[in-house]
Order: structure tokens, then sequence, then C-alpha cells
């Protein structure tokens, strides 16, 4: 039996505001925050909340049959928090339902599962940590920025306890495979994947409103007809997109809600169900391994990382970042932490991008790719130098490490010495309480004597 596996992110790009070089070492704040408050304001207003609504609505109507899966960066959902908290109340409305998995990705919407291993780790697990916070639930399914993927990603996702991990169907990877079926990680067996069908899932984020497509207009008994078409043997098929496709890339005058609304109902009449990625993963055999040495993604026609490091300024831009991972890590300032995070987002580095493309770029106050780089560097520029200063730049990441290590360890053995004076001081009271009491119970009976003379030395003198 088919079934369809679809899937939303949902991330928010961090504005940086406009940084000269003079600003290095005088202003350590790098955002827009009108920006950012207005174009989260605008993607809520026509795509999050109309598209969360109809999908809570198909839901209720299906009694349950439909299902759907998301994931939301840590960064934007810090950006839900500050200006659309409905957002995040809807979603947990949705979570109610127990239709919708979330999945885990990085906090950060960054690139760091290319450059660090143990960022990338902590990038993950500061995730998890949030969608356990908001939906209680603990993702067992892994979704990389952009869906990157390499067989290195995958070990390492594996060995994070992950049982499944999305990627793209690149044309490239797959070779005469069909992206239909579940495959594993070819380092590590135990690591299921779930391959995004790059038509359907572009038909509908990417052609839906375009008249000169070939396809157009789309309606959802052919879309669905197409997949019901599909060899028998044939069961899993994944649509993956972001959620902003509906409202943003396919504006709501299009019907684009209309025509998922319709999905479930022609979906049930062809015998195809719905289900989530871990229940894939959890149900389904892997057909074999998926060989993926070179890393992949779901952006642009190459399905590569050339969008982010593809040309010399992007790549002096990501080594002059991830050179100070260690640090940052060991450091684990709240502050620090917090500009690591946006300043590792995608979009970061997707701006200084000079390859042309087919979907369109906005670039926000870049001239050009040159102008993003320039105003990146001076910003990392400062971030290097708070960085540095936290700690005497002439101790090495190893010797921090060590001299946080044992302050860390003097303050555990400082809480557990408290904890023990604290402990003692109680059976103290304890003690003390006991003594009064025996003393009590010794001095009542001479009082009692003490009384009875008095009243017999009172009677006699009367």
């Amino acid at each position: 039996m088919k079934t369809i596996c679809l899937y939303f992110e949902i991330h928010q790009i961090i504005h940086l505001k406009r940084y000269r070089f003079f600003d290095i070492g005088t202003d350590h704040y790098y955002y827009d925050d009108y920006e950012n408050e207005r174009s989260i304001s605008d993607i809520v207003e026509r795509s999050y909340m109309p598209a969360l609504n109809m999908l809570l609505q198909m839901i209720k109507e299906n009694d349950k049959y439909f299902k759907v899966a998301f994931s939301l960066s840590g960064v934007g959902i810090e950006q839900l928090e500050l200006h659309a908290p409905q957002v995040l109340a809807k979603l947990q409305e949705l979570n109610d339902t127990g239709c919708v998995e979330f999945l885990a990705e990085p906090y950060s919407h960054g690139l760091s599962a290319l450059a660090n291993e143990e960022s990338f780790a902590a990038d993950v697990k500061k995730q998890v940590e949030k969608m356990k916070e908001y939906f209680g639930q603990t993702p067992k399914v892994l979704r990389n920025s952009s869906l990157i993927y390499s067989d290195d990603i995958g070990l390492q996702a594996s060995q994070m306890g992950f049982k499944g991990m999305l990627t793209e169907g690149a044309k490239h990877v797959l070779g005469w495979k069909s992206p239909h079926y579940v495959y594993n990680c070819s380092l590590d067996p135990r690591l299921k994947l779930l391959l995004r069908d790059i038509n359907l899932s572009d038909d509908i984020c990417l052609r839906f409103n375009n008249s000169s497509w070939e396809g157009y207009p789309l309606f959802a008994d052919n879309y669905i007809n197409r997949i019901a078409a599909f060899p028998d043997e044939e069961q899993i098929i994944n649509i993956f997109m972001e959620l902003s496709a509906l409202g943003i890339a396919q504006p709501l005058s299009s019907n684009i809600l209309e025509f998922l609304h319709a999905i479930p109902v022609c979906a049930k009449q062809k015998g195809i169900t719905f289900s989530t990625p871990t229940e894939i993963c959890m149900k389904m055999k892997s057909v074999g391994n998926l060989d993926v040495p070179d890393t992949l993604s779901w952006v642009d026609e190459e399905r590569d990382v050339s969008c982010w490091l593809g040309n010399p300024m992007q790549r002096e831009a990501f080594n002059k970042l991830y050179s100070i991972a260690d640090r940052v890590r060991i450091a684990n300032d709240p502050r620090i932490n917090q500009d690591w995070d946006y300043l590792q987002a995608t979009n970061n580095f997707r701006f200084m991008t000079t390859k042309p493309s087919n979907v369109g770029l906005d670039r926000g106050i870049y001239s050009s790719p040159f102008d993003a780089f320039t105003n990146y560097m001076n910003i990392l520029g400062d971030f290097i130098n708070r960085v540095n200063n936290l700690y005497p730049e002439d101790i090495d990441n190893e010797e921090l490490n060590g001299l946080l290590t044992t302050i860390k360890n003097q303050g555990e053995e400082i809480n557990m010495k408290n904890k023990e004076i604290d402990r003692l001081m109680a059976k103290i009271d304890k003690v003390e309480a006991a003594s009064d009491r025996l003393r009590a119970e010794v001095e009542k009976p001479e009082k009692k004597k003490t009384a009875k003379r008095s009243t017999r030395a009172a009677s006699k003198k009367e």
C-alpha cells in the first residue's frame, strides 16, 4: 500500500544590520530588529497561520487519517517567541491531535555538519531539547539544514541515536534507482534514509502558480493519480518543502491551500495512506545502501553545497567562522552562544553566492555578493575579537578546556560540600530538637514535685 510522507520546514532568517569596519570593537549588536519583526510578521500573516489552520482542519476532517511532519530551527523558534507566539500555539494544537511529528535539525540552521562534528552534535542536541520543551516529543528522525547529507553525516546521525534521516532524492546519487523506497546509510545500516521526490515536491512549492508550466493548472485528483500510477512496489512517496511555500512562494490567491485540502480525500479514494517519518522508519525495511560520498542538498540544480561554499568569499567566511568553533563550544558563554547560532545560519553564506539560480534570491540590504561578504566579515571580525577577549588569546583550546574543566569541577565540588553542610546542619537541628524534647520530659516530673512541695508548705502555714 502506498503512503505519503508530507513534511514542512519552518525557519526564519535573522537579518543582519549594516555593519561598518569602524564599528568593530565598539558595537556588539549585529541585527536589524525592525526587518526581523517586519519579515516574520509578513510570513506569519500570509503563510504560516493560514497554512497551519488548513492542516489542522485536514486532520480533524479526515479523522486522524491525515498526518504531517515538521521541523523548526531553533533560531526560527526564537523569532516566533518574540514576534508571533500564536504560531507556536497553533503548532502545539496540531501536536495535541497525535497526527504530527516534529523532527530534529540543527538549532542554528547552519552548516556545522560540514565543519565540526562536536559543534554539529551540540547544535542538534540543543534543538532536540527545544522540541521536548514545546511539544513533549523526543525526535527520532533528523533533518539537516537544507537536507544536507553525506555518508559521514549519516554515520554521525546514527551514532547520535537517530533512527532515520531525510535527504534529497538527487538523480546523480540515485542513478536508475527510485526515491520511493527506504534506503540506509552505507556506513551504518541502522540509519534509514527517506528521499525527497523532487518532481512531486517542486510541482507544489515551485511550479504550482506558473501558468507557463506544462502541468498548469495542477489539480489534486490528477496529482494523486500520478502517485497511484507508480509501480506497486514503490510505496514511499516523500513530499518535502518549506511551509512558506504555501502562501509566499505560491500565493494564497493561487488556491494552493484548496489544492492541499483536497489531497487527503483524493488519496483515500485511491487507497493511499499518510505516514510520519518515524512510522516509515519503524515499519519499512531498507532495500539497500545509498552511497553518498559527496555532500548533497535540496538547493539548486546541482543539489550540492555550492550555493553556500561555491566561491572563495564563501569559503573564506566559512573557514573563518568555524576556526573558532571549538573555542566557542568550550567557553559556553550565553551571549556568545546566541550570536554564534545566528552567524552560522545558511542564509549568511547564500547571500554571498555568485551562482545563477532558477529560484529568486532576495539579498536584502546587500547590493552584491561582495557587499554581503564585506558586511558579514566585519561582524565576524568583531565576534572573533569578543571570543578571544573572553579568555586570553594565547591560551590554546586544549589548555582552555582544561582550565574550564577544572573550574567546573571545583564548582561541582563546592556544591557537593554545600549540600553536605546543609545535610549536617539539618542533622544537628534534629539532634537539638530531640535533646530539647528529652530535657522537657526530664524536667516535667521535677516541676510536679516542686509544685507538690509548694502546696504542702502553703497548707502548713494555714
